[in-house]
């Protein structure tokens, strides 16, 4: 027998941006309906940003220590990885839900578990295999953050094996002798550095460049770090066909001819919105197509349904989908109260205008690569009037911090304008950094206030006064 219900909102995804959506909506005096048919928490917090990071951190700090006379004489490698990976579990809370679970409903939102279906206007079937299924009905709005799911590439055999997704990768228990990945992109060059730190022999092949999305100076730094550590990198080069044999080896045949043999295989490249499955057709919409605005709606008669995060397909980073939660959550609550009638204008707390000019994202490797805004390249196909002045960053806080530091930074400058529209920062600890660029390319600070943010010293973000300087300033 089928039960029912009926809230204000209705949110499809308990990862961190159905979390952030429902929990904001709440606090303006909605009611919400949260809806998850796998651990509440979603993505990040069990099978991406938190564990693989944790995977991360334990090298980095080792390498840290190793790379300042008077720590590096007394500190002996390699890592403990059974230790590395209990702590990493300790980061997903074991794969347990309970803590946040216990959140949710801490706050007042209503949590139904199974699997969810728009069924028609404002109203979505939810399907748990214990409950039965239980009809929702939303007084005003529908809106999904079911994240993004892995892309397969179409290369033969692959289909038929048992490689890794980035789940299996962040949540295996053991480290492989050998792993082969596949994509060289943000998770895949991760990924092949943590492993190959905890032991394992890392290949990474790449149809295309490392890291194609950053400056190549910055890029360069990770490869080269990569490759002084052992893991070989193959870029440029399509995989033809991909076996496993029955006691679990793949074997990789390459473009160039080459065969490769690991003992695991992680397939990394790319992710699509999870959009399959929800009913969108029936509304006549198409899941590979779905448009939304910067306030999440999704173009649809009616306009009760929303997009955030990863679902709506923009900037699959996680806190940009947490920031287009709160915008959405905002306009949502706003068009309730007839405050907000058509659309807002940028930069209110309603559009999520920052995901066209100032996303903040960091490659978590060791150098890290941070950066915000437009590369010059980008910005240059926008057409608007740049320049790029780029340095290594050779600092006396970057000296101080490890012994033969190696690091490079640029701005991009829109002349026009004579404010930053793009920062990137490649080094050891320069992850930290970049908020303050983040500031400066959303605020819009001239460059002429800009030199007056005196860095401290001995800082590495001392760079930013050589920036300035090399520009002349």
């Amino acid at each position: 027998m089928s039960k029912s219900l009926t809230v204000d909102v209705v949110v499809i995804g308990a990862g961190a941006v159905g979390e952030n959506v429902a929990g904001r909506l709440v606090h303006k005096g909605l009611s919400a309906a949260l809806v998850e048919a796998e651990l509440v928490g979603g993505e990040c917090s069990y099978w991406a940003c938190m564990p693989s990071k944790a995977l991360l951190r334990p090298g980095a700090a080792l390498t840290a220590a190793q790379s300042v006379a008077g720590s590096r004489e007394v500190v002996r490698g390699p890592l403990n990885a059974a230790a590395v990976l209990d702590r990493r579990n300790s980061f997903t809370s074991h794969w347990d839900d309970s803590g946040q679970v216990e959140w949710v409903e801490s706050t007042g939102i209503t949590l139904l578990r199974g699997w969810a279906a728009i069924t028609g206007e404002r109203r979505v079937e939810v399907v748990n295999d214990d409950d039965g299924a239980t009809e929702v009905s939303a007084r005003h709005a529908v809106v999904l953050a079911t994240g993004s799911t892995a892309l397969a590439p179409p290369i033969k055999g692959l289909a038929g094996t048992n490689y890794w997704g980035t789940r299996e990768a962040t949540s295996s228990q053991d480290i492989p002798a050998s792993l082969c990945v596949l994509g060289a992109g943000v998770a895949g060059m991760e990924l092949a550095q943590a492993f190959a730190r905890l032991g394992a022999d890392m290949t990474v092949v790449a149809r295309g460049a490392v890291l194609g999305n950053y400056p190549r100076p910055a890029s360069a730094l990770v490869e080269d770090a990569l490759d002084r550590e052992g893991v070989r990198i193959i870029s440029h080069t399509a995989t033809e066909s991909v076996t496993q044999a029955e006691d679990g080896p793949f074997t990789l045949r390459l473009g160039s001819g080459e065969t490769l043999t690991a003992e695991k295989l992680l397939v990394s490249t790319g992710r699509k919105p999870a959009l399959d499955h929800l009913g969108l057709e029936s509304l006549g919409l198409d899941p590979g197509k779905l448009v939304a605005d910067d306030t999440g709606r999704v173009e649809h008669p009616g306009n009760w349904l929303y997009a955030v995060g990863d679902a709506a397909g923009k900037v699959l980073l996680t806190h940009q989908g947490k920031y287009e939660a709160r915008t959405t959550a905002d306009a949502i609550a706003a068009r309730v109260a007839g405050t907000l009638d058509g659309d807002p204008s940028p930069w209110s707390s309603y559009a999520s205008t920052a995901n066209h000019y100032a996303v903040p994202q960091v490659v978590f490797t060791d150098p890290e690569i941070a950066m915000v805004g437009r590369t010059l390249e980008q910005a240059r196909a926008e057409g608007l009037n740049v320049t790029e002045t780029s340095l290594e960053i050779a600092v006396a806080g970057s000296a101080l911090h490890a012994d033969q530091y190696r690091g490079w930074a640029q701005m991009v400058v829109d002349e026009d304008r004579r404010t930053l529209v793009g920062v990137t920062f490649a080094g050891p600890g320069v992850a930290e950094m970049l908020h303050s660029a983040t500031i400066a390319v959303a605020g819009e600070v001239p460059l002429d206030r800009l030199w007056h943010a005196v860095p401290a010293y001995p800082t590495i973000s001392e760079v930013w006064l050589r920036l300035l300087e090399k520009y002349e300033l």
